[in-house]
């Protein structure tokens, strides 16, 4: 499932898939700005049938922390 965590966020940014590690954030990855913040949010709601809160979404700082929340909401990315 991480592979599929991976592929949504680069296909998101317009990224390879080897630029981005857990540790990938808005200051250290190419085109990861606001607006494509919003865009990332809204497929990981739609790919995974979860609603992220307000406070998840300014939580986010870096992949590591998407997937936190993504097994907070019963994602298993181990999958």
């Amino acid at each position: 499932m991480s592979k599929k965590l991976y592929e949504l966020i680069s296909n998101v940014l317009g990224i390879p898939n080897s630029n981005i590690s857990d540790n990938s954030s808005p200051e250290n990855t190419d085109g990861w700005d606001s607006f494509k913040s919003i865009l990332l949010f809204q497929q990981l709601e739609k790919n995974f049938h979860i609603k992220f809160t307000i406070d998840e979404i300014y939580d986010v700082k870096t992949v590591s922390d998407i997937k936190k929340h993504l097994s907070n909401h019963g994602i298993n990315l181990e999958e």
